[in-house]
């Protein structure tokens, strides 16, 4: 029988927590010091719940491919530990109270950006891109920019400058993570039949592209401060961290660098979005 514990772990909690982890970020950013703390907790709750959903409902139509990888080969639906109508009505009640939540107190910008990233995640990339093109990650990104979008509109309830800007930088910052992925774990997703850039293009021009995306984010995150929107201590942080993983890519392009050098590119991916979502929640209180 199916425990509690096994239903969470259909949730995927890494990827979910670290987009609710950009959600807040973004409410905070926008707050600049003043937080609504219902809105903020219903924006937090409700988005939550709608990433919850998006990702059993991506576990249920992912278990062909689970099934040849390694690393999800022991996923609870490939196990057979939970029926599959069971995992979609799950699905569906997390999408439903998410939802819910958010029409009731936030604003419908922030409703339309978490339907849209719900689509976008399911069915653009789960359910077609990712299984077509090797362009499914550049899919797949827009939605996980969205949750930073919709914490920062949630305060806004507009799409201005700031708003565009935070979600290029969790767009550029998807691309590295990945395809830091891609490139250790090529042979897996060649076994099981995925088109990623790894595989279509090898890892050489995979490298290439893992350079040019970090180096996009880079710029990115520094053009908060140049719009106003950050501080100093914000501009002067990211341009340290920004600068090392530029330099992490930047090795990668030599050709001896191999799993290596592409597992530590995507751990200081984890550790660079941490600290960005760190500082702009702080950063009104910062000089």
């Amino acid at each position: 029988m199916a425990t509690i514990k096994t239903y969470y772990s259909l949730t995927k909690p890494g990827v979910l927590y670290g987009n609710a982890l950009t959600a807040a970020a973004g409410f905070l950013l926008a707050s600049g010091g003043h937080v609504n703390l219902w809105l903020f907790l219903a924006l937090c709750i409700g988005t939550t719940l709608i990433i919850a959903s998006a990702c059993v409902l991506n576990n249920y139509l992912d278990q062909d491919i689970d099934q040849k990888m390694e690393r999800t080969k022991k996923r609870a639906l490939v196990q057979k530990e939970i029926p599959g109508s069971h995992a979609v009505i799950f699905s569906i009640i997390l999408g439903i109270v998410g939802l819910a939540i958010l029409i009731a107190w936030t604003n419908m910008l922030v409703v339309w950006i978490g339907v849209g990233g719900f689509v976008v995640y399911v069915w653009l990339y789960g359910a077609l891109s990712k299984r077509l093109s090797m362009h499914g990650t550049l899919v797949g990104s827009v939605s996980g920019a969205a949750p930073i979008l919709a914490g920062y509109v949630a305060v806004t309830g507009t799409l201005d400058i700031g708003a565009l800007l935070v979600f290029l930088i969790l767009f550029f910052w998807q691309m590295p993570e990945f395809y830091s992925i891609a490139v250790y774990r090529q042979k897996e997703y060649k076994a099981a039949g995925v088109p990623v850039i790894s595989v279509v293009k090898g890892i050489p021009q995979t490298k290439v592209q893992i350079f040019i995306y970090t180096l996009l984010f880079v710029v990115s995150t520094l053009l908060l401060t140049v719009f106003g929107i950050t501080g100093i201590t914000y501009f002067v942080a990211m341009t340290i961290l920004g600068v090392y993983w530029l330099w992490l890519g930047f090795i990668g392009l030599r050709r001896e660098s191999g799993d290596a050098w592409a597992r530590k590119m995507f751990r200081f991916s984890l550790i660079i979005l941490l600290a960005f979502c760190a500082i702009i929640s702080i950063d009104a209180w910062l000089p």
